[in-house]
């Protein structure tokens, strides 16, 4: 799934070190909504040795480009594009069709955390580039909340090279070229930001992983690629805003398992990075991607309470736990992993722009001084469509035109 819950399948962009970023496309239907959106995240744990985790990308999408039917999705980052041109209606009346380009710097990286210790000796860069084709179709356009499929086919190829800092008794693996198949259904939806006023989804997910090359690499053939991996996953969220207090809360479970799954294909858990994927696997406290699984059950809660009388301000609390099965030769102790975090967030009156300071805290990490370890993180949103209009208004008493709007976004 990434190389987080989806390596295969990021959306939006990673900054392991400083100026790379690189990410990977997973939507399930064609946005109709005007947005450009400047989007920025950062981790640092405050003990132990990890790669600087951010993000930072500008994301445009534009409904009617050059004609009706047509809709331009561009995800901009320094040395990364991810882009898709959608075509309303092409298949059908219900269906639509798409493709995808996307490629860049770093985006095929790898950074080896095992037991807690990023270890750049067993590291390496990676740059690819992807091509794509989909198809979106609706379930049930007369209904409020959409019922929408996907089925997409993609070539995926990656070239890795060795850092400064890899051990050169470590062999790289071959250059790769995989084919990929992504299927899913998806009930509801939530919007690409950092903090919707209201969210509901339902969703069930494959993807196979078809790999030419596969192979041995590491220290004499150690690990390795496998040919064909396969995942399955699904979620279930809910986000919700009361309308008087306007205190907002969440609440999400992400499930998936695997058949045949390695490095590149395995979950990849931790970290409190919300835009880093489609479907993030946040674990506070944590490093980002320090926990990689062949199967995983995590469950996040988070509860925003406005404490000044313009409600601008808010006090943010989140929680997670997620029950782990670790890929072979990434294994620890436990299979419990939780965290716990808090801090302040601002939006401004129009909700142009949004900011939020964090601390996390991860129970169950392994630290050289034992178990627990501490991150503090930055996240920012700018959002140059706001102010003509939003989704959802808490002082409105007809709120619920408001989620309908929202639920007919996905259509």
């Amino acid at each position: 799934m990434e190389k987080p819950v989806l390596n295969i399948r990021r959306w939006l962009f990673i900054l392991p070190l400083p100026g790379m970023l690189g990410p990977l496309a997973a939507h399930a239907q064609i946005d109709p909504v005007k947005r450009e959106l400047i989007q920025l995240g950062y981790n640092q744990p405050l003990e132990g040795h990890a790669p600087l985790s951010a993000y930072a990308f500008y994301y445009y999408n534009q409904p009617s480009f050059m004609r009706t039917n047509l809709t331009l999705r561009l995800a901009v980052a320094p040395v990364y594009v991810d882009s898709e041109l959608g075509f309303k209606g092409l298949l059908g009346p219900n269906t639509d069709f798409a493709v995808g380009v996307a490629g860049g710097g770093f985006a095929d990286s790898y950074y080896e955390v095992r037991q807690g210790k990023y270890l750049p000796e067993e590291s390496f860069t990676g740059h690819g580039a992807t091509v794509s084709s989909s198809i979106y179709h609706l379930f049930n356009p007369d209904q409020r909340i959409p019922l929408n499929g996907i089925a997409r086919g993609s070539v995926h190829y990656a070239t890795y090279l060795r850092d400064d800092d890899t051990a050169s008794t470590f062999v790289l693996p071959k250059d790769m070229t995989s084919f990929n198949v992504l299927t899913g259904l998806r009930l509801g939806g939530k919007e690409p930001l950092l903090s919707p006023d209201v969210a509901l989804e339902l969703s069930a997910w494959y993807e196979g992983q078809f790999r030419l090359n596969s192979g041995g690499y590491g220290f004499n053939d150690d690990r390795h690629v496998e040919s064909v991996s396969h995942l399955f996953w699904g979620r279930a969220l809910f986000i919700y805003t009361l309308p008087e207090l306007k205190h907002n809360f969440s609440i999400s479970t992400t499930a998936g398992g695997s058949a045949d799954s390695d490095r590149f294909s395995a979950y990849r858990l931790g970290g409190f990075l919300p835009l880093a994927s489609e479907f993030p696997l946040m674990i506070p406290g944590y490093y980002y991607q320090e926990l990689s699984a062949s199967r995983f059950a995590l469950v996040n809660g988070n509860y925003a309470i406005p404490f000044d009388k313009k409600k601008r301000w808010a006090l943010n609390l989140t929680g997670t736990t997620a029950l782990v099965d670790f890929i072979h030769g990434l294994d620890q102790p436990g299979h419990w992993n939780s965290g716990v975090g808090g801090g302040i967030g601002y939006h401004s009156t129009s909700d142009a722009w949004q900011i939020y300071l964090d601390y996390g805290y991860g129970f169950d990490a392994i630290r050289t001084h034992g178990r627990g370890a501490q991150s503090i993180g930055l996240l920012l949103q700018f959002n140059l469509e706001r102010g003509k209009g939003g989704y959802y208004n808490p002082d409105d008493p007809t709120w619920l035109r408001g989620f309908d709007r929202l639920m007919h976004s996905f259509q």
